[in-house]
């Protein structure tokens, strides 16, 4: 137990450092180190994946909360946008854990390498989105909502790199962007945590300390460090160039992206 408790503080501190450094969400970290960790306790690969991305979504719950009232505070998130967009959060966000919780393990484990893999790509290839003022409505904004939802709870991420380009087609000030991304995460990452519950509940081969496919032991770990970890991050970003640090980062996602496709 407690080499298992060692294993989820030095995997939260890897995340935390790195979603500081790298400007991300800790989910596109915590999945693949967490599918890494619960391998090597041997937990059943049937339920591995499935777990790593409910105990994410779970961990999401309390960062993106404390991220979500800091830019909620400073007046950066659009209250109309999120209403339009809620509706559609709560559908993806079901669907996409009631997808993931049909795949095998293995299946899911080479689907999140491969998103990895797109966003990889994507750090690589493309530019910070344009502020534009395009004035929102009200289904296109559900259909977005719908479809950040699912990709974050299949992949077990908060959804900042699908949320920040569409909000920034719709406001001159890239703060509303993000601090409206923040915002939506958290409804993304509360309905995934309780779905992820309900649909894994019982399921055959859960280790000891996981209620459905959240693996509360990890959770607790993670959270005690990853917070901390992420401040270092930050320090650390801003003492490099963050052209560089995209690179790096990319490079590292490839890695795993391809590490857990091939197995």
């Amino acid at each position: 137990m407690l080499t298992a408790v060692l294993i989820y503080l030095l995997v939260g501190a890897i995340a935390g450092l790195l979603a500081g450094v790298f400007g991300i969400g800790g989910g596109i970290v915590m999945v693949p180190a967490l599918v890494f960790a619960f391998l090597a306790q041997q937990v059943d690969p049937a339920v591995t994946a499935h777990l790593a991305v409910g105990t994410s979504l779970a961990t999401i719950v309390v960062t993106g909360a404390s991220s979500a009232w800091g830019h909620w505070r400073r007046g950066s998130v659009r209250r109309d946008w999120l209403r339009m967009m809620i509706p559609g959060l709560l559908v993806g966000g079901i669907l996409g854990v009631l997808l993931a919780s049909a795949l095998p393990g293995a299946a899911l484990t080479r689907l999140f390498g491969a998103f990895a893999l797109v966003m990889a790509l994507k750090m690589l290839l493309s530019r910070p989105p344009a502020t534009q003022g395009r004035t929102p409505k009200r289904w296109p904004m559900a259909a977005a909502g719908a479809g950040i939802g699912g990709v974050s709870t299949l992949f077990g991420v908060g959804g900042g790199v699908m949320s920040v380009p569409w909000l920034s087609r719709f406001t001159q000030r890239m703060t509303e962007a993000v601090g409206t991304s923040a915002a939506i995460g958290l409804p993304i990452a509360l309905i995934g945590t309780v779905t992820n519950v309900v649909v894994g509940w019982g399921e055959a081969g859960l280790p000891s300390g996981a209620t459905g496919f959240v693996m509360w032991p990890a959770f607790l770990g993670l959270m005690v460090t990853s917070v901390p970890m992420a401040r270092v991050g930050v320090k650390v970003a801003h003492a490099l160039p963050a052209k560089v640090l995209r690179r790096i980062f990319a490079l590292l996602l490839i890695v795993v992206g391809f590490k857990l496709m091939l197995g």
